[in-house]
């Protein structure tokens, strides 16, 4: 694999200069300070820390992407979104379901191949291009918001907003290249400014209801 072959995905870059995506790269901070702000109210929870600690990470791996555009940043890109989305699933498992760490880390394997038979699915549909890859996240959480509706329904409707959020995002992201040749800028923006956003919503979303099963266990 060539670890830096140029890489020009996104309407706003223009050539292969560092900061050919100005906009790109600085509405990254989103994620960052999405990060830090739910840090400081993570209360010691070690699993909302992780989560905060992948956003961070989320955002430097993005940005680094939208600056260097080359095979190895895409990858510093793609890996920490993963990893939110399998930590976040086994967060919600444990808080939402109430499954032993076994039993969640199980249930959060299913998302492998889950997302094996959702996204070839997704990418059938037309327009839907290269977000067909994440197409598959907002209808599991809608998934979880309606199997956990009777159980937890503070934690369902905060997944529901959540769900909702990602897919106006992702409608951002989808509409970045059919909108070029009349908004330059594109709207690839748009979609790091709302996920981080939704991010961070979804954080609290898991804190809030892990604080209150605390509460009630003791």
């Amino acid at each position: 694999m060539d670890w830096t072959r140029t890489i020009d995905s996104y309407c706003e870059r223009m050539g292969p200069d560092y900061w050919a995506e100005p906009i790109n790269a600085m509405t990254n901070l989103a994620f960052i300070l999405a990060a830090i702000f739910m840090w400081r109210r993570s209360q010691g929870d070690r699993l909302a820390q992780l989560l905060c600690a992948t956003l961070f990470a989320i955002g430097v791996g993005s940005y680094l992407f939208h600056t260097h555009a080359q095979t190895w940043a895409a990858l510093a890109d793609v890996l920490p979104i993963a990893a939110f989305i399998l930590i976040y699933i086994f967060a919600i498992n444990r808080v939402g379901w109430g499954m032993s760490p076994l039993a969640a880390l199980g249930a959060t394997a299913l998302f492998i191949p889950y997302a094996a038979l959702t996204v070839p699915i997704f990418q059938k549909v037309p327009g839907l291009g290269s977000s067909a890859g994440y197409a598959p996240v907002p209808l599991l959480i809608g998934i979880y918001a309606l199997l956990l509706y009777r159980r937890a329904p503070q934690l369902a409707r905060g997944l529901a907003i959540g769900a909702g959020l990602l897919i106006l995002s992702l409608t951002f992201r989808t509409l970045d290249m059919p909108l070029c040749p009349n908004w330059p800028l594109g709207t690839h923006f748009a979609w790091h400014l709302l996920n981080g956003l939704m991010l961070g919503w979804m954080i609290a979303v898991y804190l809030r209801a892990a604080l209150g099963k605390a509460r009630a266990d003791r």
